[in-house]
């Protein structure tokens, strides 16, 4: 049970980081949405491996370091963080304007490259061999987002998340006929690192 509530908290902070920032028109939302997951990261590594997403969940069974019967009780504590979130985002300032790609291919496109960038470092960083016990895992993990949001965020939202993706639809700042784009994109972008990680370290069980 301590995983799931570490899932449900740092999933939290992450979906109600990036809802007060976007909605409250910060002047630099993906700082604070990179910073918020690093330390949750850091906080939440040792207890539940800190994924906070389901797509990097499925990376990470994928590579064989996530018990299946953890799966979908990680996920469930997931969405129900990033849920509970966006209320309480919303009980705080009023909700957003809807993003909507300009190009829904593109948008697939953009959410595919960083949710496998995101998936291929969290891989690396936190659960190959010859980086165990490093002390940098966090930080990589957070700045591959904060990349991210400002590489592609203008393009397709910036999710890398279908928790994150479900959040901001609950707070209107993504429309829900295109939470598909989000799905779609995010787990195959977390199917095909795992699959670049196992072809890259094949001793590394």
């Amino acid at each position: 049970m301590n995983k799931y509530l570490t899932e449900f908290i740092g999933t939290f902070f992450l979906v109600f980081t990036i809802g007060c920032t976007v909605i409250g028109g910060a002047s630099q939302p993906p700082l604070a949405i990179g910073a918020v997951l690093m330390v949750m990261v850091y906080a939440g590594g040792h207890v539940s491996g800190a994924h906070y997403n389901p797509a990097v969940t499925l990376a990470v069974f994928l590579r064989g370091r996530c018990a299946a019967k953890d799966v979908v009780p990680y996920w469930i504590a997931q969405l129900i963080g990033a849920t509970l979130a966006a209320f309480a985002v919303r009980y705080l300032l009023h909700p957003g304007t809807e993003f909507t790609p300009s190009s829904v291919p593109a948008a697939l496109l953009a959410e595919f490259l960083f949710t496998f960038a995101l998936c291929y470092v969290v891989l690396n960083v936190a659960t190959a061999k010859g980086t165990s016990g490093n002390s940098f895992y966090g930080l990589a993990i957070g700045f591959t987002v904060l990349a991210g949001a400002y590489a592609v965020g203008p393009i397709s939202g910036g999710a890398f998340n279908p928790a994150v993706a479900l959040g901001a639809s609950l707070l209107h700042m993504f429309a829900w006929q295109n939470l598909w784009i989000y799905l779609l994109a995010n787990f195959a972008g977390a199917a095909a690192a795992a699959a670049v990680f196992k072809f890259n370290n094949p001793a590394d069980a």
